[in-house]
């Protein structure tokens, strides 16, 4: 069954701007039927990294909550920290570049709140029973709202072939430990020349599979080793240091040490495939949706589509021009409908694919290596959505 997918182009005039459309894209969508008076109603939204000013322009979140208002429901808008170190993998740094990028609330007329909270500890797992996952830790503040509307900007991405709803969704709103299981298929080590034996790691450990051992100092200008020891021998009088041990057997790979440790020692690990990296993102997405059911709305803005992903502190210059504004109530349907708007246009002169026709695949272009597709076909397997679409031009 196709699922409805709604659409405005960029063309405005006088009395009729893109505001004004964004309105009439909602209310053609049926979203405002999905408020109750009193709703709690999530916002989720990439607020941009510093550096990178492709993101989503403020104006148009004021509108949407605008609209929210109308009909007594409450907005906010919300992300969830990045497990990357730069300005947003803890709520402090993340409110203040939302700041910087202008979501202050005299511009959107809404408080922020970030989804995992202070850093990143704050989410409820919800029961999936996927090929990846059984349970996925979604972001406090997404989790409890009544309502959800997912604002994506659709772009190309150096691992999924392109970031959109489903990315927004799942990606965007996992948890910082849930990411670290999305990113990686292996489990965590520790650095022992970095640990600083702290402590943390074990009291966020679910497994109960991280300890802390002693080692010595040989000299003091030699890094410590992991040696065991024994108290009554002359090795004891030398300088003891606590670091922290995996114990790989009884390890889950849930990633809440990677993200708990100050320091950090223990390494956030990047290995996975692309093909895996979209299913997990994918299943995440199901796990936000799964509360939301008649209760979530998604919007696609396909301008300024960069080659990559808005988490660098930079945006190339688009790869074609500005398209319109796309709404619906299923992710799959979508970010199909998204792509396929973005093949039908010609590459944009300057661009990193200049001179690309029409109808050739853009974002295979960017990275041919990335099949962009698997997003699409296993969120429409694990009932995610449908990849038939209907656009209905607004």
């Amino acid at each position: 069954m196709s699922s409805e997918v709604f659409f405005v182009n960029m063309r405005a005039r006088s009395g009729h701007n893109l505001l004004d459309k964004l309105e009439r894209l909602f209310e053609r969508a049926g979203f405002k039927e999905m408020i109750t008076p009193g709703d709690l109603v999530a916002i989720k939204i990439h607020f941009g990294e510093r550096g990178n000013l492709a993101y989503i322009r403020p104006q148009f979140l004021r509108r949407l909550v605008e609209k929210i208002r109308g009909v007594d429901g409450k907005p906010f808008l919300t992300d969830a920290n990045t497990l990357y170190v730069g300005s947003r993998a803890n709520a402090i740094d993340h409110l203040e570049t939302a700041l910087e990028n202008g979501f202050a609330y005299s511009v959107v007329g809404a408080p922020l709140i970030i989804a995992d909270g202070l850093n990143g500890k704050d989410y409820e797992a919800v029961k999936i029973n996927q090929r990846y996952f059984e349970d996925v830790k979604i972001g406090s503040a997404i989790f409890h709202a009544n309502t959800l509307f997912t604002v994506s900007h659709f772009k190309g991405h150096e691992i999924t072939g392109f970031g959109g709803a489903i990315k927004n969704l799942g990606m965007g709103s996992g948890a910082r430990s849930g990411k670290q299981m999305m990113h990686s298929d292996v489990k965590p080590r520790i650095n022992l020349g970095k640990c600083i034996g702290c402590g943390k790691c074990l009291e966020w450990c679910p497994a109960e599979a991280i300890s802390l051992f002693e080692t010595v100092e040989k000299e003091p200008s030699v890094p410590a080793v992991a040696e065991a020891f024994d108290p009554d021998s002359p090795a004891a009088k030398k300088t003891y240091k606590k670091k922290a041990l995996i114990n790989h057997e009884k390890c889950i790979g849930c990633g809440e040490c990677v993200v708990t440790c100050p320091v950090p020692s223990i390494k956030i690990s990047w290995k996975t495939t692309p093909s895996a990296l979209q299913e997990k993102m994918a299943e995440y997405a199901l796990g936000v949706m799964k509360n939301k059911v008649g209760n979530a709305g998604l919007i696609n803005f396909l301008t300024d589509i960069s080659p990559d992903c808005d988490c660098f502190g930079w945006n190339d210059a688009p790869i074609v021009g500005n398209i319109g504004i796309l709404a619906s109530r299923d992710p799959v349907a979508i970010d199909q409908a998204s792509v396929d708007l973005v093949n039908q246009q010609p590459a944009l002169m300057g661009s990193v694919i200049e001179g690309l026709p029409v109808g050739q695949d853009k974002f295979r272009a960017v990275q041919p290596e990335i099949d962009w597709a698997i997003q699409l076909a296993y969120g429409e397997q694990i009932g995610l959505g449908s990849r038939k679409y209907r656009l209905i031009n607004v």
